[in-house]
C-alpha cells in the first residue's frame, strides 16, 4: 500500500491518492494523478488537505472490499466538515463492487474501474455537479492514448511501465480476468516512446508490467512483437541501463524470452515466475495448465541461459482439497528449485471465482496456517542463503535514495537485493559494490572506485 507523489501542473485543487496492491496499481495511480492534473489538481500527502480523495484498490487479498469500506469510514468526518470534498474509489474493488460501493457508502462520489480511469476528469466534473459518477466498462479505446502527456518533471531513477493488461488464463482462484478483462498489449512504439520520455527525465531502470506480462504481443514494425523483441528494442534506448519485467506465467515463457536472459546485457538476472503449488492434482484444480515437472524443467532451461539468475515465485497453501501429500509436493518443489525470494499466502476465496464454490473442500484454517508457517520458514532459509552467498562478491547497484542513517545511500543490485553503503554516491548513479555483510532483508557494501 502506498501514497503517490507526482509533480503535476500547478493548480488550486488538492488530490490525495492512496494506492493498494501491485506495481501496476502504483503505475495507474501515477497516470490518474496526471490525468487529474489537467483539471487543476496537485497532489498532497494527507487526506485532511485534500479536495479529492481517491482510493486505488486491489481485489487480490482476503477481505479486500471490506478493508476499503473500513478505510472509507475514516473519511466520514472529513466529508461532514467539507461537503464539497469529493471521494472516489478506483481499481479492481471498484470494478468488482460497482454500484454497491455507492449504495453502502453514499458519501462516495465516483467509482471507476481500472480500464476507464482515463475518464476521471469527466467523472470528476460530473461529481462536481452533485451527480454520482460510475464507470466500470471495458472500453474498446486505448485508455493510454486518452491520457495527457506526462509533465517533464524529474523522475526517480527506477520506474514502472505498463505494457500489457488483463489475463486469459482463468486460474480458479483469481479475479483478474473479471476485474482487468482480457489480455491486451500496448503497441510497441507507444511503449518505446514512453520509455524514451522516462529516460529523458532521469530514469535508468524500467520494470515492464502486466498481469501476464510475458504474454505481451503488441503491434510493432513488421508485425506482432513478443516480449523478447520489445526488450531487445528497449535495450537500444540510450540512457536506459536496466530492464526488468513482472509478472509472468510459465506457459508463456517462450524460447526467445529465455534466450534474452542470456544475451541481453540490460535484462537483469531476476525472474518472478509464479507456480502456486507443487502438486499436479492441485495445479489441475487451479486450472494452471502445466505440471510441476514442466515448471521445474522450464527453470532448468532458464538457468542454462543465465546460470546466476535469481528466481522468485508465488505459492498458495490450503487451496480447496489440498492434502498433506499435496503440500509436501509443494515443499519438494521449493527445495528443488531453490528460490532467491518468494511470496506465499494462505488461500482465501474470491467471490465469483470457480474455487470459491468449493466450500465442501475447504482446508481447516489451523492446518492451512501451519502449512504456511512451514513453507515460509523454508523460503526464508533459501532467501538468506542466497543473500549470504553475495558476501565477498561484486555487484552492480543502482542508487535510488538516501538511507535512514546519516551518509547512507540505498539502491538495488541486479538481483533486486536492497544494498546500502556509506560512500559518496549520487541518486541515479550505477556503481560497482563489494558486498561485506548480509542482513535480514538487505546487504551492506562498499563502493569500488
Amino acid at each position: 500500500m502506498s501514497e503517490t507523489k507526482i509533480d503535476t501542473k500547478a493548480g488550486t485543487k488538492k488530490l490525495f491518492i492512496k494506492t493498494y496492491g501491485c506495481q501496476m496499481n502504483v503505475y495507474d495511480s501515477e497516470r490518474m494523478a496526471e490525468s487529474l492534473g489537467g483539471s487543476g489538481y496537485t497532489e498532497v500527502s494527507s487526506p485532511e488537505e485534500a479536495d479529492m480523495i481517491l482510493l486505488n484498490t486491489c481485489h487480490i487479498r482476503e477481505k479486500a472490499a471490506e478493508k476499503i469500506y473500513s478505510e472509507l469510514g475514516r473519511y466520514k468526518d472529513l466529508k461532514l466538515a467539507n461537503p464539497d470534498l469529493k471521494i472516489g474509489v478506483a481499481g479492481c474493488v471498484a470494478q468488482a463492487e460497482g454500484e454497491e460501493i455507492i449504495r453502502r457508502q453514499p458519501m462516495v462520489d465516483l467509482v471507476v474501474g481500472p480500464q476507464s480511469y482515463h475518464k476521471l476528469p469527466q467523472l470528476e466534473a460530473k461529481a462536481g455537479k452533485g451527480v454520482k459518477a460510475l464507470d466500470t466498462d471495458f472500453p474498446e479505446e486505448d485508455k493510454f492514448e486518452h491520457l495527457k502527456a506526462r509533465p517533464k518533471a524529474k523522475r526517480a531513477p527506477a520506474a514502472f511501465l505498463t505494457v500489457q493488461e488483463g489475463c486469459d488464463k482463468f486460474c480458479a482462484f483469481c479475479v483478474v480476468p473479471y476485474t482487468r478483462g482480457a489480455e491486451v498489449s500496448r503497441p510497441a512504439e507507444r511503449v518505446l516512446s514512453e520509455a524514451r520520455d522516462l529516460v529523458e527525465r532521469g530514469v535508468r531502470e524500467i520494470t515492464l508490467l502486466g498481469q501476464n506480462v510475458n504474454a505481451y504481443h503488441g503491434a510493432g514494425e513488421g508485425g506482432t512483437w513478443g516480449l523478447a523483441r520489445l526488450i531487445r528494442e528497449l535495450a537500444k534506448v540510450d540512457g536506459l541501463e536496466r530492464i526488468r519485467f513482472t509478472t509472468s506465467h510459465p506457459n508463456d515463457m517462450e524460447d526467445d524470452l529465455i534466450a534474452a536472459h542470456g544475451d541481453c546485457d540490460k535484462l537483469m538476472p531476476y525472474l518472478h515466475l509464479p507456480v502456486q503449488s507443487g502438486s499436479d492434482r492441485i495445479l489441475k484444480a487451479m486450472n494452471r495448465k502445466h505440471t510441476a515437472e514442466e515448471y521445474i524443467r522450464l527453470i532448468e532451461r532458464i538457468r542454462a541461459a543465465r546460470p546466476d539468475i535469481a528466481m522468485s515465485g508465488d505459492f498458495i497453501v490450503g487451496f480447496p482439497g489440498e492434502t498433506d501429500q499435496d503440500f509436501e509436493d509443494t515443499m519438494s518443489l521449493v527445495r528443488e528449485v531453490g528460490y532467491g525470494s518468494a511470496y506465499s499466502f494462505k488461500y482465501s476465496p474470491r467471490p465469483g471465482t470457480p474455487a470459491a464454490e468449493k466450500d465442501d473442500k475447504m482446508v481447516d484454517a489451523d492446518v492451512a496456517s501451519e502449512r504456511l508457517h512451514r513453507l515460509q520458514e523454508l523460503i526464508t532459509e533459501q532467501q538468506h542463503a542466497f543473500q549470504d552467498a553475495m558476501v565477498g562478491r561484486e555487484v552492480s547497484v543502482l542508487f535510488e535514495r538516501k538511507g535512514r542513517l546519516a551518509g547512507q545511500m540505498v539502491g538495488k543490485s541486479e538481483y533486486l537485493h536492497a544494498v546500502h553503503v556509506t560512500d559518496d554516491v549520487a541518486v541515479g548513479e550505477i556503481a560497482r559494490v563489494r558486498i561485506i555483510e548480509s542482513g535480514p532483508n538487505s546487504l551492506a557494501g562498499v563502493v569500488l572506485r
